[in-house]
C-alpha cells in the first residue's frame, strides 16, 4: 500500500519549492519583507533536502505573518516528504482556513494525508470539497476511489461484526511465534509455522533477538486431538530442516499431503518455491520441489490446496498478474512414477479476486465456492485485510469480494485466516505485546460472523486395511459422480494407521471407491440428490488380495426395476473393474448376480442371471477378454442379510465378483 500513496503523493512533490525558485518573480500574498526572506530561505534548505532548517524557517516566516497562504502550502510539502502526514494535515487545514480557493488541491492532500492516518472517514468531507472547487482534475478517477474507500470504511466502524477471539486451549500456545494454520477437514490435527532461534544457546534469550533471518528461522509443529482435546505442539521430523526456513504450509484435507514453501535451496527455481510432502509409514517425506509451471525465477509463497485433492492455489509475482503479488491457481494432471503431482496450466484468478496492490494468504473453504483471502487493493480498515469472496455456481465466476469486518479486521496486518468445515469457526494469528519491549504472534479463534460463513460441508471417514491380516493400508480414495462419472474428491488413508477423511458434498449420487495396487478395489455408494442435508458418515474399506477366491461385491450397478438393462451410473465402478482387468491380465473372474426373495425362485434365477450377463457384455465392450469372464445366476439362493427388511433386500440385490484363477 505504501508504494500506492507514493504514485499519487509523487504527483505533487516540490509544487511549492519549484515556485520558490522563481520566488523573486512573484507576488506574494504578504507584505512581510521579513516572512518572505524566511520563505525564500526555507525553500532553499527544502530544495538541498536540509528539512529540520527549512521547517524551522517556514514556521519563523508563519509567525510573522499567520495568513501567509504559501508558506502553510510549502511546509505542507515538507511534512510530506518527510512522511510526518499529522503536521502535513494541520498545516494544510490551517491554510485552507486563511484562504480555500488559493490552492483547492490542499483539499486532496489533506484528504490523502488523513488515509495515510488510517483516519479514512475523516477524509471524505476533504476529497468532496476537492470534488467540488476542481471541476477539471485529473485525480478524479482517485478522488472517487478514496470517497468510496472511506465510505465503506466508516460502514464497517459504524456496524461491526461479532468478534470474541480467544486462545484455543493451552497445549496450542508457545514461547515463540505461532502463525499460518492448517486445518484437516476433521478438524483432528493441526499444522502451524512458528518462529525459532537458529541457535540452541539463545532459546533462554530468544524474546530479545531481533526477528530477523540471521537469528531466526520457520518450522512446522504439529498437534492432534486426542479424545477431542488439542494434545501438545511438536515439531515435524524429516520436514524442518537447520539450515533453511520452512513455512506458509497448506495441508491436504485428508492430512497425508503437504504442501510448503522454501526458500533459498539449491533446487530451487527463484527466491521462494513451492514443495510437496506427503504421509509414509515412517513419517513425513523429504519435501520435494513441485517444479514448473508452478514455480518460476519469481517467488511462489502461500498455498492452499482444494479439498477435492485437485487444485492447488498459491500466491506469486510472477509476470502477467495485475499487480505486485496475485493468487493463482493450478490443477493436478498427472503423477510421477513416485507418486509426485504434476501440475498443469497456471491460471491468475482474474480481476475479481487480484488488483494493483497486493493479494495474500488465500483459503478456499471445503465447500469449494467461498475464498477467504488477504488484499491491500481492496478498500479496508489498514496495511491487508481479510475478505471473501464467493463462487458463481452457474459460470464458475467470481463475485465481487467483501470486508469481513470490523473488528476482525483492524488498521494493522491481518492474514492467514483458515475456516473449520462446518463453516462456523475461524482460526488465525494475531501479534500481541507481552510487554514495552516485546511482541508475540499467537493463535486465535473465533465464532464467524454469519454474514462470512461458508456452507457447511460433511466428510466420510473410515478405515481402509487388509481383509485377511487387518493390517492398515495406504489406498488412494475417490469420490465419483455417479451421473457422469466425474471425480469430486480424493483422498488418501494414512499408510500407517489406515484412516481416511473425504469431503461430502451435498445433492448428488455419489460412489466411494478405495484402491490399491494388488488388492481388488471397495466400493459405497451414497444418495445425497433426495436428501438437503447429509450427515457425517463413517465407512470402512476392507480390500481383498488378488488372487484365486477373492471376491467383492459392486455396490454401485444399477439396474431397472425387473430388468436386466445397466443403467448409466453402473459405468463408474465397472470401469474400475476393467481397469483392475488390465492391470492383472492373468486372472479370470466370475461375475455372479443375486435377488432378494421377492418373487418366485425361478424368476429370480433368470433375472439374476441376465444380470450377470449384461455386467460381462460391459466388460467384454470395454477391452475384455470374454475368456476371462464367466457370469452366474445365483438368484435368492445366497442372501448376506435378512429379507425381512428393505435394507436387507436391497443388500441381497447386488453383483459379486469372485477371482476363480
Amino acid at each position: 500500500m505504501k508504494r500506492f500513496f507514493v504514485l499519487f503523493l509523487f504527483l505533487f512533490v516540490s509544487l511549492f519549492v519549484v515556485e520558490a525558485q522563481n520566488g523573486k518573480d512573484k507576488k506574494y500574498h504578504t507584505k512581510n519583507k521579513k516572512a518572505i526572506a524566511l520563505y525564500e530561505e526555507a525553500t532553499d534548505f527544502f530544495y538541498l533536502e536540509r528539512y529540520a532548517l527549512a521547517a524551522q524557517k517556514y514556521e519563523s516566516a508563519l509567525k510573522m505573518d499567520e495568513n501567509f497562504i504559501e508558506c502553510y502550502f510549502a511546509l505542507g510539502d515538507l511534512y510530506k516528504a518527510i512522511g510526518d502526514y499529522e503536521n502535513q494535515f494541520l498545516v494544510l487545514d490551517k491554510g485552507l482556513s486563511v484562504d480555500s480557493t488559493y490552492f483547492p488541491t490542499a483539499y486532496y492532500l489533506a484528504g490523502v494525508a488523513l488515509c495515510q492516518m488510517g483516519q479514512d472517514t475523516a477524509s471524505i468531507a476533504y476529497f468532496e470539497s476537492y470534488k467540488r472547487n476542481v471541476k477539471q482534475s485529473r485525480q478524479k478517477k482517485d478522488t472517487d476511489y478514496w470517497i468510496k474507500k472511506g465510505k465503506i470504511i466508516k460502514n464497517l466502524l459504524d456496524n461491526p461484526v461479532p468478534f470474541e477471539p480467544h486462545i484455543v486451549c493451552e497445549n496450542l500456545t508457545s514461547e515463540f511465534d505461532l502463525y499460518w494454520p492448517s486445518l484437516t477437514l476433521d478438524e483432528n490435527e493441526i499444522v502451524l509455522t512458528t518462529l525459532v532461534p537458529r541457535h540452541i544457546e539463545d532459546f533462554n534469550r530468544s524474546h530479545y533477538l531481533p526477528k530477523n533471518s540471521r537469528e531466526f528461522q520457520e518450522d512446522f509443529c504439529m498437534s492432534r486431538k486426542v479424545d477431542g482435546e488439542w494434545g501438545p505442539l511438536t515439531p515435524i521430523e524429516g520436514i524442518n530442516r537447520p539450515d533453511s526456513n520452512e513455512g506458509a504450509q497448506a495441508l491436504s484435507a485428508d492430512g497425508q499431503w503437504m504442501f510448503l514453501t522454501i526458500c533459498g535451496r539449491s533446487d530451487s527455481y527463484g527466491s521462494c518455491d513451492l514443495y510437496f510432502s506427503r504421509r509414509t509409514e515412517t513419517g513425513w517425506s523429504s519435501p520435494v520441489n513441485i517444479g514448473a509451471p508452478v514455480n518460476t525465477p519469481g517467488w511462489e509463497s502461500q498455498p492452499c490446496f482444494s479439498a477435492d485433492g485437485q487444485t492447488l492455489y498459491f500466491v506469486s509475482n510472477r509476470q502477467g498478474g495485475k499487480g505486485a503479488h496475485d493468487i493463482w491457481s493450478s490443477k493436478i494432471e498427472s503423477f510421477t512414477e513416485e507418486g509426485l503431482p504434476k501440475f498443469g496450466p497456471v491460471i491468475n484468478l482474474g480481476d475479481s479476486i487480484n488488483t494493483p496492490g497486493e493479494e495474500a494468504s488465500p483459503f478456499l473453504h471445503p465447500d469449494d465456492k467461498t475464498l477467504y483471502f488477504s488484499s491491500t487493493g481492496w478498500p479496508g480498515l489498514g496495511q491487508m485485510d481479510i475478505f471473501v469472496a464467493r463462487r458463481d455456481s452457474s459460470n464458475g465466476a467470481w463475485h465481487t469480494p467483501v470486508n469481513i469486518g470490523y473488528p476482525i479486521n483492524t488498521p494493522q496486518e491481518e492474514i492467514g485466516l483458515v475456516i473449520n468445515t462446518a463453516g462456523n469457526t475461524a482460526y488465525y494469528s494475531r501479534e500481541r505485546k507481552t510487554d514495552e519491549m516485546r511482541s508475540k504472534r499467537e493463535l486465535l479463534c473465533f465464532s464467524l460472523p454469519a454474514s462470512a460463513r461458508p456452507e457447511m460441508v460433511n466428510y466420510v471417514i473410515g478405515n481402509v486395511y487388509d481383509s485377511e491380516s487387518k493390517h492398515p493400508l495406504g489406498a488412494l480414495l475417490e469420490l465419483l459422480d455417479l451421473r457422469d462419472g466425474t471425480k469430486v474428491a480424493t483422498a488418501h488413508s494414512d499408510p500407517k494407521e489406515g484412516d481416511f477423511v473425504l469431503k461430502l458434498p451435498k445433492g448428488k449420487d455419489y460412489a466411494l471407491i478405495a484402491s490399491k495396487e494388488g488388492y481388488l478395489h471397495h466400493s459405497e455408494s451414497f444418495t445425497l440428490s433426495e436428501r438437503d442435508k447429509s450427515e457425517n458418515v463413517r465407512v470402512d474399506m476392507p480390500l481383498e488380495p488378488i488372487k484365486t477366491g477373492s471376491k467383492m461385491t459392486l455396490k454401485n450397478i444399477f439396474f431397472d426395476f425387473n430388468s436386466a438393462s445397466l443403467k448409466q451410473e453402473s459405468h463408474v465402478e465397472l470401469d474400475k473393474l476393467v481397469a483392475i482387468m488390465k492391470a492383472n491380465p492373468s486372472i479370470r473372474v466370475e461375475i455372479g448376480g443375486h435377488t432378494d426373495n421377492v418373487g418366485t425362485a425361478a424368476y429370480n434365477m433368470k433375472l439374476s442371471g441376465d444380470r450377470a450377463k449384461s455386467t460381462v457384455e460391459y466388460l467384454v465392450s470395454k477391452g475384455v477378454d470374454v475368456k476371462r469372464i464367466e457370469s452366474k445366476g445365483y438368484g435368492m439362493t445366497t442372501p448376506i442379510a435378512s429379507n425381512d427388511t428393505e435394507e436387507g433386500r436391497s443388500q441381497n440385490r447386488r453383483i459379486e465378483v469372485k477371482i476363480i484363477d
